[in-house]
């Protein structure tokens, strides 16, 4: 079974570890070495899809930014252009 990441859902370190298919040792060093940023909330970890997804494809994060970029350039262009 193949679930889809959402980007902009929460997940906690135990879906986490469920999705990317690797131990509780591993998702615990991976928070505390900072390879996946987390937010505590209440005491538990939580991950945003985003994060996950820029664990496991680096390339899409590279596209977004590309992305982001090209739109910001032409927002700040427009903006000179008054």
């Amino acid at each position: 079974m193949h679930q889809e990441i959402k980007p902009n859902a929460v997940y906690t370190t135990n879906e986490t570890q469920k999705l990317l298919k690797i131990s509780n040792s591993t998702i615990k060093r991976m928070l505390k070495g900072g390879l996946i940023n987390a937010n505590k909330v209440g005491g538990q970890y939580r991950i945003l899809g985003k994060e996950i997804l820029r664990l496991v494809s680096p390339e899409v994060e590279k596209k977004a930014i590309k992305s982001y970029l090209n739109i910001k350039k032409k927002v700040i262009n427009t903006i000179n252009k008054w």
